[in-house]
């Protein structure tokens, strides 16, 4: 097995994306996001969403530190843009004004996109440790086991967020309003504690 998977690198690498995209705590911040929608609406949002994080950290691995270089971007840049971009959703998210009806379907898929594709699930910090790990690999079952990982960390925020449904079900429209809310404040810490980190990084470049 260790010569088609490296084991260490794989456990190392699923644990690492595990804790950055963590997909039990992305439940409450999907359920806000889609809490006006449909069953179906919401089970198209969650493949959406979970394409496009797939597709950002797939194609950051591959091409990511050249394409920041030609921009002349860097990480920390990044992430203070991602961070901004939290923050805006946040504010509407404790302003209520993401309540609004779900019949808009251009909306649902905006949402399904940004932010819950990217930056919530395919973040500053996830993009990084994934092009980190690619850079350290060097052979075929190194490249195999942080493929592996990749997707099967996927599968998991697949899977919390199609947990979502059922959770809707059990909070009704008021509690799932509260469950806004309060999302909408974790967001908020979320997106401070990005900018914080970015500013840091910029105060040590100087």
């Amino acid at each position: 097995m260790s010569g088609v998977l490296d084991v260490q690198l794989f456990i190392s690498a699923f644990v690492t994306l595990f804790v950055i995209m963590d997909p039990p705590g992305t439940v409450p911040i999907f359920l806000a996001l889609t809490g006006s929608m449909t069953r179906q609406q919401r089970a198209r949002a969650a493949r959406q969403a979970i394409l496009v994080a797939f597709g950002v950290i797939v194609g950051f691995a591959l091409v990511g530190q050249s394409l920041l270089d030609y921009l002349h971007v860097s990480v920390s840049a990044l992430q203070a843009a991602g961070g901004l971009l939290l923050l805006l959703v946040a504010m509407e998210l404790l302003t209520g004004k993401m309540d609004g009806s779900g019949s808009d379907v251009a909306t649902q898929g905006n949402v399904a996109l940004v932010p819950l594709g990217t930056p919530l699930l395919a973040g500053p910090g996830a993009i990084v440790a994934t092009m980190v790990l690619v850079q350290q690999a060097s052979e075929p079952p190194q490249w195999v086991a942080i493929a592996l990982a990749v997707v099967l960390v996927h599968v998991c925020l697949w899977l919390s967020m199609r947990f979502a449904n059922a959770i809707h079900r059990v909070l009704k429209d008021s509690g799932t309003m509260l469950v806004s809310r309060i999302a909408g404040l974790l967001l908020a810490a979320i997106a401070v504690q990005l900018l914080a980190d970015a500013v840091l990084a910029f105060a040590r470049q100087l």
